[in-house]
């Protein structure tokens, strides 16, 4: 899913595709709705959302392509990948929290908005630690 929406929703908003009702971009369309009651910044993204949605699109979803193939196949490959998009992406999340929270226009509904966005944070840091603490990983290294 975190593919999906890296290419369908992060990097067209990125690349200056508008979030609005009569968006070019269907996906888009789809997210205003969303944007007026949960995140406004999405509107008018200011640039740092407009980095985090490259970053997404341009480094995350390929990154989450082949960290699946990795953790199907245990490929040795996978632990420094895994750990460097781990490290990325929670970094990228603070970032993105941070406008949320910080900018001018906090979400309304705090604890509805983290029931959608908390997993963004979540699930890396789980990647992490699974990739580090993974014992086949080592075996398919060595």
């Amino acid at each position: 899913m975190s593919v999906l929406y890296g290419f369908l929703f992060s990097l067209p908003e990125g690349l200056g595709v508008p979030v609005a009702e009569d968006s070019p971009w269907p996906p888009l369309r789809a997210l205003h709705d969303w944007a007026v009651a949960e995140e406004p910044a999405h509107l008018d993204p200011p640039p740092n959302l407009i980095a985090a949605c490259l970053f997404d699109g341009f480094f995350q979803a390929p990154a989450l392509l082949f960290i699946i193939i990795g953790l199907v196949r245990l490929r040795p490959w996978l632990r420094p990948l895994g750990l460097v998009y781990a490290g990325a992406a929670t970094t990228n999340m603070f970032f993105y929290f941070t406008q949320t929270f910080l900018g001018p226009h906090p979400p309304l509904n705090t604890g509805y908005y983290l029931v959608f966005n908390l997993p963004w944070l979540i699930a890396p840091m789980v990647l992490g630690a699974r990739v580090f603490l993974a014992k086949g990983l080592a075996r398919a290294a060595a």
